[in-house]
């Protein structure tokens, strides 16, 4: 029985890939901040609720302590949680504004990455995946035939641009670890207002696929619903 761990994991794409991922017959941990909102999610879907904030080191430190205690080892690490942050015109902008904006979307896939290593490191096929965007992608939001090239986000944008090279880094340096990033594409979620076009059906493929694609396939990919895509 494989088992995932997905941050986020109480609403949108989080809680779509959790129901998803619980028919592939997984076993899935559901973890979010908050702990009302998170148990009802979990009973829901007939997961396990483990509350963790990815802001803070120590309920990140006791999450994986839960799972420690109660699982003893994951087979799937999805870092889904994520926020918006600022839009529009920057001028206003402040370091604040990118520092709360990347605590979660990169750092605070640092945070759980590293509590929950020895955990992976037990399973036969470990596997985590990063819940990046072309938002981040040079080539994506300077193509005008696309929705990325419309939108200004500087500190969502920013945090994924960063979340898909720290990607490739960690894939680099864990080889025993499957390591990959995946583009949700434009999806109607509460981060955007639910204005994008995709349901979060769609915009949980490329997760879904890369949580269920089994062993032998490479690390370092960022991949959306189409296939793998070239990042720049």
């Amino acid at each position: 029985m494989t088992i995932t761990f997905i941050t986020g994991a109480n609403k949108g794409l989080g809680y779509e890939t959790a129901r998803r991922l619980v028919e592939h017959g997984h076993t899935v941990l559901l973890g979010a901040r908050d702990a009302k909102a998170g148990t009802a999610a979990a009973a829901e879907l007939g997961a396990r609720f483990v509350r963790i904030d990815v802001t803070d080191d120590e309920s990140v430190a006791a999450a994986a302590a839960d799972v420690e205690q109660h699982e003893s080892a994951i087979d799937v690490l999805i870092n889904n949680a994520g926020v918006h942050g600022p839009h529009g015109d920057p001028s206003g902008l402040t370091g604040a504004d990118i520092l709360n904006v990347l605590d979660v979307n990169l750092v605070g896939v640092v945070r759980t990455t590293t509590a929950f290593l020895p955990l992976l490191r037990r399973s036969a096929d470990p596997v985590i995946i990063n819940v990046s965007s072309s938002m981040g992608s040079l080539a994506a939001t300077h193509d005008l035939s696309r929705a990325e090239s419309t939108v200004i986000a500087p500190a969502y944008t920013s945090s994924k641009a960063a979340l898909t090279m720290l990607t490739t880094q960690y894939a680099k340096a864990l080889t025993g670890i499957r390591i990959n990033a995946a583009d949700p594409g434009y999806t109607a979620t509460d981060l955007n207002g639910n204005t994008g076009p995709q349901t979060v059906t769609e915009g949980t493929d490329a997760i879904v696929g890369l949580a269920t694609e089994g062993p032998g396939h490479s690390s370092g990919r960022f991949v959306d619903r189409a296939g793998e895509i070239k990042w720049s």
